[in-house]
């Protein structure tokens, strides 16, 4: 493997590293709200209906988010290996 693709790998493992940490830190709110309403399974009382709605459209927009954020990673990514193919095609035809 040529040093751009090996250069190429590195930088896509340490994107998605970073995304990964990225949206652990926007569900961990969401975790906390979660263990919120389960709480200690020793309590008797439901949560509120509403709340667990409210719980499920966040995990669904968290979702929907992270989907969008990991999609436009991943175009970069195929976009640089686009450039790096192209110049290795020029560097070749030269």
């Amino acid at each position: 493997m040529n040093k751009h693709f090996e250069d190429t790998k590195y930088y896509l493992k340490r994107a998605a590293e970073t995304a990964k940490r990225g949206v652990e830190e926007e569900i961990e709110p969401l975790q906390e709200r979660v263990q919120d309403l389960v709480g200690d399974e020793t309590e008797e009382s439901e949560p509120e209906p509403g709340r667990i709605e409210q719980l499920r459209e966040d995990l669904s927009e968290l979702q929907e988010r992270a989907e969008g954020e990991a999609k436009e990673a991943i175009g970069e990514a195929r976009e640089r290996l686009d450039r790096v193919d192209e110049e290795q095609t020029d560097e070749d035809n030269s």
